[in-house]
């Protein structure tokens, strides 16, 4: 499989490639599909799981295909999200993701998270 540099889709980014979803958690994302305009990735955390510190650089679309509660914290340990706070969505779903800059998931719920994410290279391009 080809693949292609994040750093051509953002000079802007403040985090090194490093820190990208597939090479600070890779236990936790599978790449399926990359080329030069979209990321195909499958995320997978176990109840009780705690995703290390990542980020997802591109938006993109997130189709949810299991659910569990789960807290998503910066790189500080601040909390960013609490999903116990908030409705849970009818699955599946599908929802839009900006960018992410560095955080931790952890899933504080007693099923599997599972979301099939299409990160979208070239958005703003017109391509």
């Amino acid at each position: 499989m080809v693949q292609y540099p994040l750093s051509a889709v953002s000079e802007t980014w403040p985090w090194p490639d490093s820190m990208d979803a597939l090479s600070a958690a890779p236990a936790y994302h599978q790449r399926l599909l990359e080329n030069e305009r979209v990321r195909v990735l499958l995320t997978l955390i176990p109840s009780g799981a705690i995703v290390p510190l990542h980020t997802h650089r591109c938006p993109g679309v997130a189709y949810i295909l299991s659910w569990s509660d789960f807290i998503r914290r910066d790189h500080h340990g601040n909390v960013l999200l609490d999903s116990r706070r908030t409705s849970p969505p009818s699955i599946p779903a599908v929802q839009w993701l900006d960018p992410l800059p560095p955080h931790t998931v952890e899933n504080v719920g007693q099923t599997e998270i599972s979301i099939l994410i299409v990160e979208l290279r070239e958005v703003g391009t017109g391509k």
